[in-house]
């Protein structure tokens, strides 16, 4: 049997995903060798790399103006990278900070142009929100806007895409594929695969054409967006499986019905979560409702003591990964798109069980 799989990252995979990759591992399509150990020069491999982004141009409607890389180095390089490369011709740029994620992305940023913070993070009858963009200090003329959608560590979500007048730029690692997306409306998305999209290794960034000669003399050429363009996003050896199994994972989606049809069983999902939560005196979710995240539900016990007690009974329910980042502590349910309502329906029953015996 397996576990329900609350990590928030690396994440939960498909099962059939896993069961596919499994068959294949030793033999891909009878070819006699994994795809591991193909070249990524090859025909098959770079047909399974065009499938997988044309997958998922098809999922998010990505307009044509718009280049699709598959990178290295998890959306923290990208940190480094995005200032690199769009800081070049207009050295200033905002970020909206809103957690730990964001405050990494502009710590970074600082290294390499001027950085005007805006602070959007706030406390609305002791819960974590964020503010109005009526309140937002921004820039007459930056470069670009930069933004966390969804602070995985608080759970603290946009309630919708911000409107500004500079090129928006957008970290989407535990909230890509979770809901329809306007891409038009960014400069730059990127992702972190192991949340949402695929296993660690690969990063998506998704950026406008015109973007794309903004770069910084002293770049690196791995790093350059208009160098990975021009070259596929093998300007180097690419992380070939990771990029393999994440194209499984487009399959996988496009099966189910697309991100329209995942929306909606996330909205279940997390509806059942919080509803749990919020009908409950024994747990408490730390959020105000209007910046709640689907993705990553954080909440705390009433009696701090009982923490070690609720995750080894969680885990011998074979409900998995459910202790809080080690910066906030508490616990926290990350209900990505391969996990399935039956395991949050799992662990509402374990949560309303272990209530009863303690609280």
């Amino acid at each position: 049997m397996r576990a329900y799989n609350f990590c928030a990252g690396p994440a939960a995979l498909p099962t059939a995903v896993l069961e596919k990759a499994q068959q294949e591992m030793l033999d891909w399509q009878g070819k006699g060798l994994s795809i591991m150990e193909m070249s990524h020069r090859s025909n098959d491999y770079v047909a399974v790399a065009e499938k997988a982004e044309a997958d998922l141009r098809t999922l998010m409607n990505i307009p044509e103006n718009y280049k699709v890389l598959f990178l290295q180095g998890g959306a923290s390089l990208q940190f480094s990278a995005i200032p690199l490369n769009l800081l070049g011709k207009n050295n200033k740029a905002d970020y909206i900070h809103t957690g730990i994620w964001s405050e990494k992305a502009l710590k970074e940023a600082k290294r390499y142009g001027d950085i005007n913070i805006v602070e959007a993070g706030t406390l609305i009858d002791g819960k974590h929100a964020i503010t109005e963009q009526s309140t937002w200090n921004l820039s007459d003329n930056a470069a670009y806007v930069h933004y966390a959608d969804n602070e995985t560590i608080g759970g603290l979500q946009f309630a919708a895409v911000p409107e500004v007048n500079a090129p928006l730029v957008c970290d989407f690692s535990s909230s890509i594929l979770s809901a329809p997306l306007d891409v038009s409306k960014f400069g730059l998305i990127y992702a972190g695969a192991q949340k949402n999209i695929g296993p660690a290794g690969l990063t998506i960034v998704i950026i406008r054409d015109d973007l794309l000669d903004q770069a910084k003399p002293e770049i690196p050429s791995i790093l350059k967006y208009g160098d990975q363009a021009k070259n596929g996003s093998m300007v180097n050896t690419p992380a070939t499986y990771a990029w393999y199994l994440s194209g499984l994972v487009f399959e996988w989606l496009l099966e189910q019905g697309g991100v329209d049809a995942i929306y909606k069983i996330n909205q279940d999902k997390a509806k059942l979560l919080y509803g749990y939560i919020d009908s409950s005196d024994f747990y408490n979710n730390p959020i105000a409702i209007a910046n709640r995240s689907m993705m990553n539900v954080p909440f705390t016990l009433a009696d701090e003591a009982l923490e070690k007690t609720f995750l080894k009974e969680a885990e011998q329910n074979h409900l998995l990964n459910l202790a809080g980042h080690r910066s906030v502590g508490g616990m926290r349910a990350s209900i990505y798109n391969a996990v399935p309502l039956e395991g949050v329906q799992a662990l509402v029953n374990f949560m309303d069980d272990f209530a009863k015996r303690h609280g």
